[in-house]
């Protein structure tokens, strides 16, 4: 399946590629024909990048899943001013060949979106979290608060969300997409045990993250 997010470089790719290739073999223009080969694979490329895959949701109604594809960056305890003291920061890192499709990570319903512009460095970058440009959302529900933030990074300069203040939201759900390297970062409220560890390789919406404490 194909992300949505991908149809404006996908259809224009492909409008160009193919009277490319017929022009240029008509007229075996060398120039054109190595060009039509780089676009077709900037078009394979961009197939693999904007890829959407179904996923089953854990029916566990105490699990948090990754709200993203990638590589577990750091786990923190901090002091959040929205989540509240002894949160747990989780931070994901995505490579530019993980699914960049971000999902909610638990049940809940949206309090805020705010969009904070910043820098674009490294997502890996721990600094990133703090200083770069990020869309934060805020979501409530009687279990549990979190704030999941969509970071972008060097590449990373369009941030797509598509959630809205007062809307209900379940575990899995799309929340939006990063275009291209990025980060995600999670804080969740403390009463969870959290079930990952620094290094971890993780999938959205499948991967538990952490459980609600009974």
């Amino acid at each position: 399946m194909i992300a949505k997010e991908g149809r404006f470089v996908l259809i224009p790719l492909l409008l160009i590629i193919f009277p490319l290739g017929v022009y240029a073999y008509a007229f075996e223009n060398q120039i054109l024909i190595l060009l039509y080969y780089a676009l077709g694979v900037l078009f394979l490329f961009s197939l693999y990048f904007f890829r959407d895959p179904v996923r089953s949701i854990p029916n566990d109604s105490s699990a948090i899943t990754s709200p993203a594809d990638g590589k577990i960056l750091s786990i923190k305890t901090i002091d959040d001013d929205d989540v509240g003291n002894s949160s747990h920061l989780i931070s994901i890192y995505l490579n530019i060949f993980d699914v960049h499709v971000n999902r909610f990570p638990f049940d809940g319903i949206v309090q805020n979106i705010d969009v904070k512009s910043g820098e674009f460095f490294a997502a890996f970058n721990h600094n990133a979290s703090d200083v770069n440009e990020q869309v934060v959302t805020i979501v409530s529900h009687e279990k549990l608060k979190y704030k999941i933030k969509q970071i972008a990074g060097i590449f990373a300069r369009r941030i797509l969300c598509y959630a809205e203040p007062k809307m209900s939201v379940i575990k899995g759900g799309r929340l939006g997409f990063i275009r291209f390297g990025s980060r995600t970062d999670l804080v969740v409220s403390s009463n969870v045990n959290i079930c990952v560890k620094e290094g971890d390789k993780v999938k959205g919406g499948k991967t538990v993250l952490a459980k609600v404490q009974k």
